[in-house]
């Protein structure tokens, strides 16, 4: 049986990680969280309840307890992180970090796992109040993968989108259609990759067993320009979507980048791991979360 750590596991993708690990059969599954997200996952997990940011309060929790695999969807600095490798030296197998596609700076071309080396960047100390999501992402990269004495595996993910996505990402642009409001972005044909929260769910399971290590891209096959996005939703509300170059910040599409965002995965492709199709999801997913939102009126 093996012992799994889940730090973050009460939603989204995390939750999806879980219930999977759950199905397996072959795996203890302890989540840690500051105990304020309820679960439904009953007595088949073990909780232990800690402030990611406080280094002493998660020392605590943990323990002396070995772990074979650790994952960690919610460190953002770092602090955090350098806590992270004094806590569990010695004590991990595997360690599967979830990065972003964030630590990459845009760019027109596809960006693979070399365009961001997190051991070429100076390393800091600090909390995540002290540096932008970018900046604290690529200092948790660069602390793990630098400074740990256990195999990590750093997950560099788009944005996860889902019916379960508590940010309501897509869901702001299909209201915004729907409702007729202005929808603010500043560049419709600027590409972005995204990912399904099952699938993100999915490759972390995978990952878990694989000996894939260092910064791996993860996304769904193909992209979608966020004017593509605008076209998919305007197909499936009927609705002519109005779109503004600028607007009011509360208007400003999530989606709205300036340049081209998107991320090659033939590093976890050439192991063995099959990425879905976007093409294929997306609109399937426009569709459910415009049926959820109720009939126009």
């Amino acid at each position: 049986m093996r012992k799994i750590l889940v730090l973050g596991g009460t939603r989204f993708f995390g939750k999806r990680l879980v219930e999977k690990l759950l199905q397996d059969g072959d795996s203890a599954v302890t989540i840690l969280t500051r105990g304020l997200t309820g679960d439904d996952f009953g007595g088949r997990v073990t909780r232990l309840a800690a402030d990611r940011t406080d280094a002493e309060g998660l020392a605590r929790a943990a323990g002396d307890t070995d772990w074979d695999v650790i994952y960690d969807n919610i460190c953002f600095s770092p602090d955090e992180a350098a806590a992270a490798v004094r806590i569990f030296s010695g004590k991990v197998k595997r360690y599967i970090l979830t990065s972003s596609l964030s630590v990459y700076n845009p760019q027109p071309d596809i960006l693979t796992e070399a365009d961001f080396d997190p051991l070429q960047i100076p390393l800091q100390t600090g909390g995540k109040e002290k540096f932008s999501y970018q900046e604290g992402k690529q200092l948790a990269e660069a602390v793990m993968l630098g400074v740990a004495d256990f195999p990590v595996a750093a997950v560099r993910f788009p944005i996860v989108l889902g019916v379960d996505d508590y940010t309501r990402r897509l869901h702001f642009h299909i209201e915004h259609v729907r409702a007729g409001q202005p929808i603010g972005i500043p560049n419709p044909r600027a590409e972005i990759s995204f990912i399904r929260s099952d699938e993100a769910a999915d490759f972390l399971y995978w990952l878990g067993s694989s000996e894939l290590s260092g910064p791996v891209n993860a996304c769904s096959d193909g992209t979608l320009s966020i004017g593509g996005v605008i076209t998919a939703i305007e197909e499936i509300t009927g609705i002519p979507a109005v779109i503004r170059h600028e607007t009011a910040a509360a208007d400003q599409s999530p989606f709205g980048i300036g340049e081209s965002w998107f991320m090659d995965t033939a590093k976890a492709r050439s192991t063995g791991f099959s990425f879905l199709s976007l093409s294929e999801w997306f609109p399937e997913l426009v569709s459910s979360i415009n049926s959820s939102l109720g009939k126009h009126e």
